[in-house]
């Protein structure tokens, strides 16, 4: 989710996330499920169907879906928003697959969840050749993919950026932003001395325990060096280079440079409080930019790469792909109606309505689009340069000890040290299983 951050998951989407979107799951047929996966999905069945992802923070969700339905009036899709957080979104997907329910369609889900509900036969494998996935970005594809089938088709992706006042950079002398956590702490000692910047804290990305910990904790471990886990989904994190990560998300609850207030932050949060004023640096999806240009900070900011121990630092790979479940009916409907809004077409409408990063290589490499949106530049160093969650099968399980532990760091209730020693014991059981 920095859909999910809106989920971190609009985490992604995000995370986040915050434009409603998530990440893709499918699901197999009705019937003999494992069948259906081995031999091929019949995709069968014309109708109304179900969208169903986030709350919609952008407003741009529903266009799409009203072009739809203006082109086919006996196959309306009817847009079922769940809550802003992944947790509470995969949940209530989970819940929806465990009682075999059609109620539910086509899913946005979030990136790190397709091995998990491919592997409990929850959304159905796709034709790979329905989709132009030649023409996207390959990190992103590889999100959709399980076993070498494909089982979600991205609709948006997503890499963390770092949002920055770039009008009080420049007044404080400051020529450029931060490519180090240490460059960022001074930068931000220099405009809280301008009288402009009286009150303001200095950076801000989201720390409540929810998905968006995950992915501000992973963030802070891979941009020193280290890893939660391995290629495999081994678990690495009870190391020297993890534990400098941990520490400077510590330490700057510690000193202020993250505002104690912080700790209740999702991604919304933080948006709200860079447009009002309150913060000098955030950590956050791509869709706040779009947002922030119609706040009273419009003009008055930048972004950059997320800052790192010893340069520019890593992002968590979110985004939003589209899955069908299992479960589902019309199920023809809805393959043509995940084409529709996973084209090209409809990619350039979320880039310029809600700033929901595009999966189309091209997209990023078009020097009209890079002079419309500048954070394009930045936005696609970061999708190439992040790396995913840990893709496990027991993810809910995994996600909820990655909090767990972060948040005990966060609040003092635990050292980093002995944090990442109980975290690492904690993954080994779950990725045993």
């Amino acid at each position: 989710m920095k859909n999910t951050r809106t989920t971190r998951a609009l985490q992604g989407a995000a995370t986040l996330a915050a434009a409603g979107l998530l990440l893709t799951a499918c699901g197999s047929s009705g019937g003999s499920a494992s069948t259906g996966q081995a031999q091929g999905t019949s995709f069968t069945g014309r109708g109304p169907i179900t969208y169903v992802a986030g709350k919609d923070t952008t407003g741009t969700v529903q266009t799409i879906i009203n072009r739809w339905n203006k082109l086919h009036p006996k196959e309306k899709v009817t847009f079922i928003q769940l809550p802003t957080d992944a947790d509470s979104q995969r949940q209530q997907m989970i819940q929806n697959a465990e009682t075999k329910s059609d109620a539910y369609t086509v899913l946005a889900t979030d990136v790190v969840w397709t091995s998990e509900f491919a592997a409990h036969q929850w959304i159905e494998p796709l034709p790979a050749s329905r989709f132009p996935l030649q023409k996207m970005l390959k990190p992103v594809v590889e999100t959709g993919k399980y076993r070498g089938k494909l089982y979600a088709v991205p609709a948006s992706s997503n890499g963390g950026m770092l949002f920055y006042r770039s009008d009080l950079l420049k007044k404080a002398g400051i020529t450029g932003p931060p490519a180090t956590w240490a460059e960022m702490t001074a930068d931000c000692a220099k405009v809280r001395k301008l009288p402009e910047a009286k009150g303001m804290s200095c950076y801000a990305g989201q720390f409540q325990k929810y998905e968006g910990l995950t992915v501000n904790f992973s963030e802070a471990v891979n941009s020193a060096g280290g890893q939660v886990t391995d290629a495999n989904g081994k678990p690495d994190v009870d190391t020297p280079q993890a534990r400098k990560g941990l520490d400077f998300l510590v330490n700057s609850f510690k000193d202020g440079t993250i505002p104690k207030e912080a700790i209740t932050y999702q991604e919304e949060d933080g948006r709200q409080a860079f447009q009002s004023g309150k913060l000098i640096f955030l950590n956050n999806w791509p869709y706040v930019y779009s947002l922030a240009q119609k706040s009273k900070i419009a003009g008055k900011f930048a972004v950059a790469p997320l800052p790192g121990l010893n340069g520019p630092g890593t992002s968590s790979l979110g985004g939003s792909n589209l899955a069908l479940s299992s479960f589902a009916k019309n199920k023809a409907t809805a393959l043509d109606f995940m084409e529709f809004f996973s084209s090209e077409e409809s990619a350039r409408y979320f880039l310029k309505n809600a700033s929901l990063a595009p999966p189309y290589a091209d997209l990023y490499d078009n020097a009209t689009l890079d002079k419309q949106y500048p954070y394009l530049p930045v936005l696609k160093q970061s999708i190439t340069r992040a790396v995913p969650r840990p893709r496990v099968v027991q993810y809910g399980d995994v996600t909820s000890a990655v909090q767990q532990e972060a948040y005990a760091a966060l609040t003092g209730k635990k050292s980093s040290a002995q944090a990442l020693k109980d975290l690492q014991a904690e993954l080994r059981k779950l990725t045993a299983q």
